[in-house]
């Protein structure tokens, strides 16, 4: 008994972060395990017993020394400054009296992921929905230089310090707990750009953006006495991580906020410009996904058509710099509001990404967007943005158009390719003299317009010109 005690003892120091006693206690985010951002400076934190002293930080990749100084309660905080990608590598953290070491940390790209169901489902399923190809993605997922952190979930009325999770890296074993459209978005990467991808993925099923807002950045739209009850998952989620050095963000979100679009204008912006000053990583590109058609109304007419939420969206792209969105109107589902084509979104955010980020040429980042509507007589032909050599619907019917007279009675429309499938013609018998054209502005409709390249345009109206 005793030899097997001394064995056990001996395994469990030697898997142990820490060297001596504790002291000093790190968020989890910080790890063994961990991807810090390649090529940045990179934000540590965490908290020490001492209360005066010096706070030593060596990292491995540059044989470099970082000091510091906690103040009052013990709490410090550093900068460290990372190569070109790699690993792995070890930080340790020392304050005099104790040290910690953070091993198995890799320098890549990092990548946080956030919003509601569609981005909180996982390859394995959730939400009583499955995943198309979730077992062929986790039998190929052996892959040490992808790696993933969940934040575990918590709604709370102040911010947290810290949160659950761990770092983990891809394999069988742990991918069906992967965020899908997340670990799509960083196998796509990876695959691409052969650099190590960590992804902080944080979200929570039929979150409203308000809940992802600070009570400073939400209180302007939403009023004092109600900003804890609105911004609970900041609080919670996405506060213990804030400041972590990021390469970008990814946000799957809306579906909850389908109400009111008009304010989501408002509101997405504001979140964005406040995660901006709180990860302190510069302006860093925000790409987000509009949100899939679905029958919300459930064919009774009744409620909010969620096009005006898709609408919204759209506008999003002119009020935040640096951002992107991409179109999922094809993928979408009568019957559930979780799409199963999560492979499609992790793709289409890693195009995006690849294209407008990393500067790779050759492909476009989006498809097709509504520029113009020019009535001639009993038609109207319809122009976009990022054509590029032209409009297709890939040998299908081209549907979902509807054109209105001056009684602004929308009819459903015959659509055919123009100009060398350069733009839309749009016609209807029950409409001789058209003067506006909307393209899948319903709650559920299935997208049937792309660009060549297979990227599908959103939907649009052009009375709200």
């Amino acid at each position: 008994m005793n030899r097997f005690f001394k064995i056990s003892a001996a395994v469990l120091i030697a898997l142990s972060p820490t060297v001596s006693e504790a002291k000093i206690t790190l968020p989890a985010i910080f790890s063994d395990g961990m991807v810090l951002q390649q090529q940045s400076r990179a934000a540590l934190w965490g908290t020490t017993d001492r209360k005066s002293g010096q706070i030593t930080v060596k990292t491995s990749w540059n044989d470099s020394t970082y000091t510091t100084h906690p103040d009052s309660e013990g709490r410090w905080r550093l900068k460290v400054s990372t190569d070109t990608f790699g690993g792995p590598y070890t930080v340790n953290i020392n304050d005099s009296d104790s040290q910690v070491n953070i091993n198995n940390v890799l320098l890549g790209e990092v990548w946080l992921c956030s919003g509601q169901s569609n981005m909180d489902m996982r390859i394995d399923a959730q939400y009583g929905d499955p995943v198309i190809g979730a077992l062929d993605a986790t039998v190929t997922s052996g892959n040490p230089d992808i790696r993933m952190f969940t934040v575990g979930h918590k709604l709370i009325s102040e911010p947290q310090t810290n949160c659950t999770g761990q770092w983990e890296e891809a394999s069988p074993a742990t991918v069906p707990g992967f965020s899908a459209a997340a670990y799509f978005f960083a196998r796509k990467l990876n695959d691409v750009l052969h650099i190590p991808v960590g992804i902080i993925h944080t979200s929570y099923g039929g979150s409203r953006v308000e809940a992802w807002m600070s009570a400073e950045s939400v209180a302007p739209y939403i009023g004092v006495p109600e900003v804890h009850d609105q911004c609970i998952l900041y609080n919670g989620m996405l506060a213990p991580v804030a400041g972590y050095g990021i390469k970008g963000v990814l946000w799957y979100q809306g579906e909850a906020n389908v109400d009111a679009p008009d304010h989501y204008t408002k509101l997405l912006p504001a979140m964005v410009a406040d995660w901006r000053k709180r990860f302190d990583s510069g302006e860093f590109p925000f790409y987000y996904a509009q949100i899939a058609p679905y029958n919300y109304n459930k064919g009774d007419g009744k409620g909010e058509n969620s096009a005006y939420l898709r609408e919204a969206q759209l506008k999003c792209k002119e009020l935040i710099p640096s951002s992107g969105m991409i179109v999922l109107l094809d993928v979408g589902d009568s019957v559930t509001i979780h799409p199963m084509e999560k492979q499609t979104v992790g793709n289409r955010f890693a195009y995006m990404a690849l294209s407008k980020t990393y500067g790779l040429k050759g492909f476009p980042a989006e498809g097709p967007v509504y520029k113009s509507a020019v009535a001639d007589g009993d038609k109207m032909t319809v122009s976009f943005n990022g054509v590029g050599k032209g409009l297709t619907s890939f040998g299908q019917p081209l549907t979902g158009f509807e054109v209105a007279g001056e009684d602004g009675v929308f009819h459903p429309a015959n659509a055919y390719f123009g100009n060398g499938k350069q733009t839309v013609i749009v016609t209807s018998p029950e409409v001789p003299r058209p003067v506006a054209v909307r393209y899948g502005f319903k709650d559920y409709v299935h997208g049937s317009l792309y660009n060549f390249w297979g990227l599908p345009a959103s939907s649009f109206r052009s009375d709200n010109r």
